[in-house]
């Protein structure tokens, strides 16, 4: 199976491996077919300019753990932008919205704790 970590899940990997489900920290710590968003860069970014989330580390430094570690890092493209107008409003969290449509998209499992996620078509585990 290919996985897609959603951003909590590369945030808690990265600094508090505790607070990941037993499935989840198997995954990330097991698979080889794992990605990451670049979009969960940008909210991390955003979280840590806002004072939402305190962690040391920066994007370049995430970015070359998350690379170090053989995880690929999804770019952005239109079709996974356009997936997004077809996601019902269930979810209305832009970052999240993007991940899901990348999921879709990329016929990926999507690796996250959000309990409303899973409301989409799309697989997920936690």
């Amino acid at each position: 199976m290919n996985y897609i970590v959603g951003t909590n899940i590369l945030v808690y990997s990265l600094c508090n491996p505790s607070e990941l489900s037993k499935e989840a920290r198997r995954i990330v710590t097991s698979e080889r077919n794992l990605s990451v968003s670049i979009v969960s860069f940008w909210e991390i970014a955003i979280k840590q300019t806002l004072g939402k989330l305190n962690i040391k580390s920066t994007i370049p430094q995430i970015e070359k753990i998350c690379l170090d570690r053989d995880i690929k890092i999804l770019p952005i493209s239109s079709a996974e932008i356009e997936k997004i107008k077809e996601l019902p409003l269930i979810h209305r969290d832009p970052f999240d919205r993007l991940i899901i449509a990348q999921a879709i998209q990329n016929n990926l499992c999507l690796v996250i704790s959000d309990s409303i996620i899973p409301k989409y078509d799309v697989k997920t585990e936690w």
